[in-house]
């Protein structure tokens, strides 16, 4: 059981990096043997995980310990970009150029290494990201399908998420949670997103026998799809609308 510490209105602990003032969110794991840290993806908030008898000054001591590698962490979040004519947009792993011509149709539409769109410039980012929720939707629905076939599970709710502290999550009423922003990686990333909570339809927890129904069902490289996600996770966060 993990147990998320509240932060008090009169004593948030926070930690400078890089001269900024940073929360620093603490949770209880019982499971946890020494304490980790991390940045959250969008550099919003530092995160440290305690064993169930650490201390919260503890974990405010080794954080503000750690400053400098939490710097280097703040400095490889990306910044906030300007999506528009000439600039790119990740989308299933390549980068593809935005081309907008008011001339064009409102709707976004794929070129030859290109992302189309006409209307106003104004406008612009929102309905960039519009298209992207909902080919995030469109394609991990399909994905989810053929998942649950694969695992022998009936067809279960989808949910997308903008979640900060994970790519995906699975209920206990079955319910599949994934995070929209996939869609900007590679396709096997995304699918092996999907194909993991579905393996927690039949075991829910992280056994060996987990691992081995998730190696059945998935037809890629688990480890591979892993590594991209912590190598270049971060890097979907792109600021945008």
């Amino acid at each position: 059981m993990i147990e998320w510490l509240l932060r008090k209105d009169t004593a948030d602990p926070t930690v400078e990096v890089a001269g900024r003032l940073l929360p620093l969110v603490i949770r209880r794991n019982a499971q946890a043997r020494r304490m980790t840290m991390r940045l959250a993806p969008d550099g919003s908030e530092v995160r440290v995980t305690l064993p169930s008898w650490g201390r919260s000054a503890e974990a405010l001591a080794f954080a503000r310990q750690r400053a400098g590698w939490l710097a280097g962490q703040l400095a490889a979040v990306p910044q906030r970009v300007e999506l528009g004519h000439g600039t790119q947009l990740s989308f299933l792993g390549e980068q593809l150029e935005i081309r907008h011509d008011p001339s064009l149709p409102r709707k976004v539409s794929l070129g030859e290494g290109a992302v189309l769109v006409g209307g106003p410039a104004a406008s612009l980012q929102s309905r960039l990201k519009r298209w992207l929720e909902g080919e995030a939707r469109r394609l991990i629905a399909e994905d989810l399908s053929y998942y649950c076939l694969r695992a022998g599970q009936p067809q279960q709710a989808l949910m997308l998420t903008n979640a900060k502290r994970r790519w995906g999550s699975c209920a206990r009423d079955g319910t599949i949670r994934i995070n929209w922003r996939l869609v900007m990686a590679p396709s096997y990333v995304r699918r092996s997103v999907v194909a993991h909570e579905v393996a927690h339809l039949v075991h829910f927890d992280h056994s060996p026998a987990f691992h081995a129904f998730l190696d059945e069902i998935f037809e890629g490289e688990i480890a591979a799809a892993n590594r991209w996600l912590k190598r270049d996770g971060k890097s979907l966060y792109l600021p945008m609308g």
